[in-house]
């Protein structure tokens, strides 16, 4: 397993947008924490770290236990250390944030301590005795992966079933690389396989090479966490099939990959108001050519659009324009000298009103080399909707408190349920959801 280095980058030209702390900045920042005993940064972490003990212990030089702390509430604390909106959750709870002081760093001291324990190989958990029971699980991403972890540490054996050819969901396509890097991502899937028991297999979709009655054939129960799947695009716009249009989540995931080439591209244009809209902008701003411009389109404003306001603010710094109150209305191409086909040169838009309606008369013209559109994703479950017992509410998957479906047997958990959120509220799902399935494997007849 290779460790991290503190000047590791993410891909030529995209750095780390959080530094990572070095030893001794660790524990000068983890010496300011109070070690509050009725800690808000614990009950603000969907999966209840304890915060104030992993930071006591890098204070006393104890990093093995400071990462056990972290990682046996969330197995993938890694990744969400480097992700998570903190600003949101645990840091935005601290306590000092009340006496207008700076809040304790969570998230860079819990990266500092778990980047510690992978770089040594360290592990915390082992598979329990074999129950002889087995599940299935549907999507290799966060959800599955820390539901695996732990139906294994309860002895189930368990099998997951991933489309891709790979596993990691989000965290290996859809996180910006100045946030993570994929081979960061891709050490943590291997760490969570190294319980040992979970049989991988890649390239099969559920609901299209295998059903869901033949996973009941073969398990004993079956968990769902598959994320969402593609990028929705403005088909329905005229000029949607020129060049240079596509989705976030797909360009995201080729940037990462190094596989994009915008030598040609001056102007990008990103359409959306949620994160990932801000995550494209925020990448675009990074690896566009010296001189390029980037510019985010929102039929709102800033007050009602979805995405954090602190990644907004990043992106504001980082130099990225916002047109509020904008909507396209049709792509508007020409015909591209060295390719020879047709490739997006500018966007018709109009203004939209408070409640982002258009407003007639106010049409007007963009000019672009590039269009990204971060709109929302389509169900990635579909293909099992007309499933007796499964009950889908705007794409999403019903489940209950637990994670239970309305099938016997079947549970469910992260973004095909709660429509896409966290990476920490897949985690928190997907270990909520291994604890109903063993209670329920627990009283099933063999």
């Amino acid at each position: 397993m290779r460790p991290t280095t503190s000047a590791e980058q993410t891909k030529p030209g995209v750095q780390e947008y959080k530094v990572p702390l070095n030893a001794n900045q660790a524990r000068v920042e983890a010496a300011r924490c109070l070690f509050c005993d009725d800690a808000p940064c614990v009950k603000a972490c969907p999966t209840s770290i304890d915060v104030p003990q992993f930071i006591r212990k890098i204070t006393t030089g104890n990093l093995w236990g400071s990462a056990r702390t972290i990682l046996q509430a969330n197995v993938l604390g890694r990744s969400c250390a480097r992700v998570c909106p903190v600003e949101e959750l645990c840091v935005g709870d601290c306590v000092l944030n009340e006496d207008g002081r700076a809040p304790i760093q969570i998230g860079r001291l819990q990266r500092f301590a778990t980047d510690y324990a992978f770089a040594r190989g360290w592990r915390y958990a082992e598979a329990g005795p074999a129950s002889g029971r087995s599940v299935a699980l549907v999507g290799g991403g966060p959800a599955s992966l820390a539901a695996a972890h732990q139906l294994r540490i309860f002895g189930h054996s368990c099998t997951i079933y991933e489309k891709r050819s790979r596993l990691g969901g989000l965290n290996a396509s859809g996180i910006a690389p100045y946030k993570m890097t994929d081979e960061i991502a891709m050490e943590e899937v291997d760490w969570v396989l190294g319980i040992g028991g979970i049989e991988v297999r890649t390239g099969i979709e559920v609901g299209c090479d295998i059903s869901l009655e033949e996973l009941e054939q073969d398990h004993d129960a079956i968990f769902i966490g598959a994320g969402l799947g593609a990028d929705t695009l403005l088909t329905d716009l005229p000029g949607s099939e020129l060049g240079g249009i596509e989705g976030a989540v797909d360009f995201i995931e080729r940037a990462k990959s190094g596989c994009v080439d915008l030598r040609r591209v001056k102007r990008a244009l990103v359409i959306g108001g949620g994160n990932t809209a801000l995550d494209a902008v925020r990448l675009l701003v990074r690896i566009l050519p010296p001189g390029g411009d980037v510019r985010l389109l929102y039929r709102g404003d800033a007050a009602v659009m979805p995405g954090y306001a602190h990644e907004l603010a990043a992106a504001r710094v980082e130099g990225v324009g916002m047109h509020w109150h904008t909507q396209p209305v049709a792509f508007l191409g020409e015909i591209d000298e060295e390719s020879g086909q047709p490739r997006i040169h500018a966007l018709r838009c109009t203004r939209t009103d408070d409640r982002k309606r258009p407003i007639p008369g106010t049409e007007h013209t963009l000019a672009c080399d590039l269009v990204i559109l971060a709109i929302g994703q389509s169900p990635a479950v579909a293909r099992i909707a007309s499933t007796p017992g499964l009950e889908f509410v705007g794409g999403c998957l019903r489940v209950d408190a637990t994670g239970a479906t309305g099938r016997p047997g079947v549970f469910a958990g992260g973004d095909c349920v709660n429509g896409g959120t966290e990476v920490v509220q897949a985690v928190k799902e997907g270990m909520r959801a291994a604890v109903t399935i063993d209670e329920y494997l627990k009283g099933v007849e063999r």
